[in-house]
C-alpha cells in the first residue's frame, strides 16, 4: 500500500491522552498547551481523548448498586461525578461555551440517572447496557477538551468515534472491522483536518453496524488511537501519559529505572506482553503494519524526549 504521506504534502499527528492527562483542570490544561505547542508545527492533528482518570470505574459501580436495590449509592455516585466534571469547566472555561458545555453533561448524567433507575426495576444489566454506561466518561472529556481548545482560540470539534469505529457485537470487548472503520475515518475527519479543525474523538468506544455502542476493552483508548493512526496513515502517534515514557523497570519500585530512549516494535509488543503497563500489545499493532512511528511522553513533562518506538 502506497504510504498517505506520498498521497498529501501536510504531516498529520494523532496525540492520544490517557485519564491521568485530562483527569483535572490542571491536567486537561497542560494537554492543550502541548496541542498549542505543536499546532503550527503540522499540517493536520487529531486528538485521541480518554475518560477522567478514575470515572469509568465508578461508572460501573452505578448498575452494580441499581441491581442490589441501592438507590442512595449510584446517585450518589452520579452526583459526585456531575459535580467534578461541573467543577472542572468552570475552571477553564469563561466564554459562551459555558454554558452549552455545562447543559451538555447535565443532560448525560440526567440520562444515567435514569438508566440506573431502569436497572433497579430490572434487576439485571446487560453487556449491551453496560457499554453504554462506561463509555460515557470518554464522551463527557471529549466535549470539555474540544470546547477549552475553541476557549484558547484553536479550532476543534468533539466526535464521538460510535460514528467512527465499527466494530462486532461483542459488547465489553468488541473487535473493529477495519475496512468500513477506515471508510468512516476518512469520510468524517479528513475533510475535518482540511479545513485546519481539530478532532477530539473519543477512546474506547465504537459501534456495531447497527449503531449500538460497544467498548473496545482493557486499552482500549490507545487502540483507538491505532485504528484511526492505522485508517488515516498519520505520520506519527504521540501516546502522553504520567512519566517520561518506557522506563528500565517500574519506577516504584526500582530507584534508578530510566526512559529507554528508543525501542523497536517487537520489543515493546514483549515488554507490553510480560506486563510493562505504558502500552497493551494489542494496541501496537495497527501502527505496525503501516510502519507509523509512536512517541511516549509525559504530558506533564513535555521537554523531555520520551521513547520513540518505530521499526
Amino acid at each position: 500500500m502506497v504510504k498517505q504521506e506520498k498521497q498529501r504534502e501536510k504531516k498529520w499527528l494523532l496525540v492520544k491522552f490517557g485519564g491521568t492527562s485530562v483527569g483535572s483542570a490542571h491536567a486537561i490544561q497542560q494537554a492543550c498547551q502541548i496541542i498549542q505547542t505543536q499546532h503550527d508545527q503540522w499540517g493536520g492533528m487529531i486528538v485521541v481523548i480518554s475518560a477522567m482518570s478514575g470515572v469509568t470505574n465508578h461508572l460501573i459501580e452505578c448498575p452494580r448498586a441499581a441491581i442490589h436495590h441501592d438507590t442512595d449509592l449510584y446517585s450518589k455516585i452520579i452526583n459526585g461525578l456531575q459535580e467534578q466534571h461541573l467543577n472542572v469547566v468552570k475552571d477553564l472555561l469563561r466564554t459562551s461555551n459555558l454554558d452549552e458545555t455545562e447543559l451538555f453533561i447535565q443532560h448525560q448524567f440526567q440520562t444515567l440517572q435514569a438508566f440506573c433507575d431502569s436497572v433497579q426495576v430490572i434487576g439485571e444489566i446487560t453487556a449491551r447496557g453496560m457499554d453504554t454506561i462506561c463509555s460515557l466518561g470518554e464522551r463527557l472529556n471529549a466535549q470539555i477538551f474540544s470546547a477549552y481548545l475553541q476557549a484558547e482560540g484553536i479550532s476543534s470539534k468533539a466526535v464521538d468515534a460510535a460514528n467512527l469505529i465499527i466494530t462486532d457485537d461483542n459488547h465489553q470487548n468488541a473487535r473493529p472491522l477495519m475496512a468500513e472503520t477506515c471508510q468512516k475515518c476518512k469520510e468524517l475527519l479528513v475533510p475535518l483536518l482540511n479545513d485546519g479543525i481539530i478532532p477530539v474523538v473519543t477512546g474506547f468506544i465504537g459501534s456495531t453496524r447497527q449503531g449500538v455502542i460497544t467498548t473496545l476493552g482493557r486499552g482500549g483508548s490507545d487502540y483507538s488511537a491505532s485504528i484511526i493512526a492505522d485508517c488515516l496513515e498519520v505520520d506519527e502517534v504521540w501516546n502522553c501519559t504520567d512519566v517520561d515514557g518506557v522506563m528500565t523497570a517500574d519506577p516504584s519500585i526500582v530507584e534508578d529505572a530510566r526512559v529507554i530512549p528508543e525501542l523497536a516494535y517487537d520489543e515493546m509488543s514483549e515488554m507490553a506482553y510480560f506486563g510493562a503497563k505504558v502500552l497493551h500489545p494489542k494496541t501496537i499493532q495497527p501502527i505496525i503494519e503501516k510502519d507509523i512511528p509512536l512517541r511516549v511522553i509525559n504530558t506533564f513533562n513535555p521537554e523531555q524526549a520520551g521513547t520513540r518506538i518505530s521499526s
